[in-house]
């Protein structure tokens, strides 16, 4: 067993024993054991992952496992990437968590279901790019949807009715999508597997070509469908504004860090791989949801004014940059453009990587805020930038990375995802001449919104003065939490300062992407494309201007303090006195001009309820105005369609008569429904 095994099979180890220990200890010590096994667990993530990157191959089989097929473990370059980052992630969120769920009330994940659940969760993640065989890549994504649906589930037991009803529709959400992809992803493999004669990995691959055109089609679609509902890609994304914000803060920080990229890995898996490349519609779909997914969801992350639901519709926005990459890599693929379509994926997988570091660090600070607030609400925030220092840096450089502005980690792989698409212009035909310039706007569209929305986030939240008690009252995070954020920052500051180190490992998962017969991807050009960029991001480049911005902050920053204090020491100040709460912007007030400019795309409801006084209906004693954004896929794809099956629900109700004759009834004529069905398709 070389490495990469050996990591594999320690992390396994240790997942079993922080499931039994969140299990069986009493109290803050479950929470610190399931957590240093978690951490550990993550360790060995990253280990494994690193190792094959660096060119490291293993595979493993237990028949005993999985009968009769048998467990099919194989990790390579492409397994290797998406194993490191959901280690890394594991690995600083579980030292994040442990502070975090050793909190009182009920935004703790301290009972002993979640802390045995944890690190089961943190395996799946591991293995499910380790899947070598459709039964063994079912059962892991099927562990992974359960285990992840209780994290969500964690709090329905605490806070008030209100709380937890909104917990439970999340669950609720979240439940029915996952295991509505399940049964796409269930129907595409297994068409796949029954046309490829095996239902290894391997036999895919070999077996792949000997598919239909329609089939190969058919499967494609199926299981790109389920992939895309894990990444939240809209229209399939109701689950993920619900599922973030109420899973604790630590689950948050995983889903939306490592699990949602689990979906990119799965269409890159499937599409490059088993199935060799495809024909431009299949890309052009990926690359279609993706477009629709990072302007919908920054759309909609510009208008929310709850925290975590705002950095919830923010991953639907990056893991929609993320499938705009993977479409085009396969449509300058179908058209011979190897080094662009390499290009492209490298992009696209890049982007992956620095989301991961960032989202997950956003998460973590959201989480800090809300131990120490209990609040998610933007417009009740305020002033925590001077009682919580250290949670406001950290949310201030995450935000960096995710408006995609240099020197922030975001910016790398989202300008390699620009140069690929520009690159790609050149390729003849009406459909790349239009699809291509298309996506460049709509990554431009999205990096433009990005920076609003996080500049109305950072500056609401923490730069404002206080608008409640809890806000004005709130104190730093622990230590734990605090060293968990400074892991995650190191990371965000890592990728943004020597982003040339990912080059080699890019190369090899890009490689690994297009394996079998005729390849479609290459890797070769993506070195030096990385390396030139990485030059003009050099280290030192990124210091100087990070000391000059830091230099001109501060200095400004004296200069002001010190112009508030001429002013205020004068006797006259013209009425206006010290500015309040009431004089700063709120996070509904900042969005409102951004609404008022796409009204048309989403569609705000306003309402206006006029009390009048009770001796006379013209005189007027309260005036009520709400105004809402709902999300407009959802209001007019899911709520009629719910509709029509609350109906049909209660239609069906007449057939529950009570009468056992007409029950037997019901099944005779399913049976012979059956058979006829049966001797048709003879």
């Amino acid at each position: 067993m070389n490495a990469v095994g050996a990591a594999t099979a320690a992390a396994a180890a240790l997942a079993a024993a922080g499931g039994i220990l969140g299990a069986a200890l009493p109290g803050r010590a479950r929470v610190l054991a399931s957590g240093v096994c978690t951490a550990a667990l993550g360790a060995a993530g990253l280990a494994a992952g690193t190792a094959a990157l660096r060119g490291g191959r293993w595979s493993a089989t237990a028949p005993a496992l999985l009968p009769p097929f048998g467990a099919h473990l194989a990790v390579d370059a492409l397994s290797g990437l998406f194993m490191a980052v959901a280690g890394g992630v594991t690995l600083a969120v579980a030292v994040y968590g442990i502070g975090y769920a050793a909190g009182h009330g009920p935004y703790g994940t301290g009972s002993r279901t979640a802390q045995a659940t944890l690190p089961v969760f943190a395996l799946t993640l591991l293995l499910v790019p380790a899947a070598a065989s459709v039964s063994t890549f079912l059962l892991l994504w099927e562990l992974m949807a359960l285990t992840s649906l209780v994290l969500v589930l964690a709090r329905h037991r605490g806070g008030g009715p209100g709380e937890r009803a909104a917990v439970r529709e999340a669950g609720l959400w979240y439940g029915v999508m996952t295991h509505f992809a399940f049964v796409l992803l269930l129907a595409g493999t297994g068409l796949f597997a029954a046309g490829a004669g095996g239902e290894t990995f391997a036999a895919l691959r070999a077996g792949a070509h000997a598919l239909s055109p329609g089939t190969r089609g058919l499967v494609f679609v199926l299981t790109a469908l389920a992939f895309a509902t894990k990444a939240g890609a809209v229209p399939l994304h109701p689950w993920l504004p619900r599922a973030h914000p109420e899973a604790p803060s630590a689950v948050s920080a995983l889903m939306s860090a490592a699990m949602v990229n689990l979906g990119v890995y799965g269409v890159v898996r499937l599409g490059f791989d088993l199935l060799g490349g495809g024909p431009r519609w299949w890309w052009l779909l990926v690359l279609g949801l993706g477009a629709l997914s990072a302007v919908h969801g920054i759309l909609q992350a510009a208008m929310a004014s709850d925290l975590k639901r705002l950095l919830a519709y923010s991953t639907s926005e990056n893991l929609g940059l993320a499938l705009i990459g993977v479409g085009a890599a396969g449509l300058l693929a179908d058209a011979g453009r190897r080094a662009p379509a390499a290009l492209a994926l490298a992009a696209a997988l890049l982007h992956l990587v620095n989301h991961a570091a960032f989202k997950a660090l956003l998460f973590c600070a959201a989480g800090s805020v809300l131990r120490a607030t209990g609040l998610r609400d933007l417009d009740r925030m305020g002033g925590l930038r001077a009682r919580m220092p250290a949670t406001c840096a950290f949310f201030a450089l995450a935000a960096l990375g995710a408006v995609a502005l240099p020197p922030g980690n975001g910016f790398l792989g989202e300008w390699l995802l620009l140069q690929s698409l520009v690159h790609g212009l050149a390729v003849p035909g009406v459909v790349t001449a239009l699809v291509l310039p298309l996506a460049v706007a709509a990554i431009a569209l999205s990096a433009g919104l990005a920076a609003a929305v996080f500049v109305k986030a950072l500056g609401v939240a923490f730069f404002a003065r206080p608008r409640s008690a809890p806000a004005g009252a709130a104190v730093e995070s622990p230590p734990s939490m605090l060293a968990g954020m400074g892991l995650l920052a190191a990371a965000c500051t890592a990728l943004a300062l020597v982003p040339g180190l990912l080059g080699d490992g890019l190369s090899r998962a890009v490689a690994a992407a297009g394996a079998g017969d005729g390849p479609p991807l290459a890797g070769g050009a993506l070195a030096v494309r990385l390396d030139r960029l990485a030059a003009t991001m050099s280290p030192l480049w990124v210091a100087c201007a990070l000391t000059a911005a830091v230099a001109v902050v501060a200095v400004a920053a004296r200069l002001l303090a010190r112009r508030r204090r001429r002013d205020n020491a004068r006797l006259w100040d013209c009425g206006g006195g010290a500015p309040t709460a009431r004089m700063s912007y709120t996070a509904t007030s900042f969005a409102e001009p951004l609404q008022r400019v796409f009204d048309d795309v989403l569609a705000p409801q306003q309402d206006v309820d006029v009390t009048p006084v009770r001796a006379s209906a013209y005189l007027v004693e309260r005036v009520r105005f709400r105004r809402s954004v709902p999300d407009r896929v959802e209001h007019r794809l899911y709520r009629p369609l719910l509709s029509a099956v609350s109906r049909a629900g209660r239609a069906a109700r007449r057939l529950a008569t009570g009468s056992l004759h007409l029950y037997l009834g019901y099944g005779f004529s399913g049976l012979v429904a059956l058979l006829l069905a049966l001797a048709a398709a003879r």
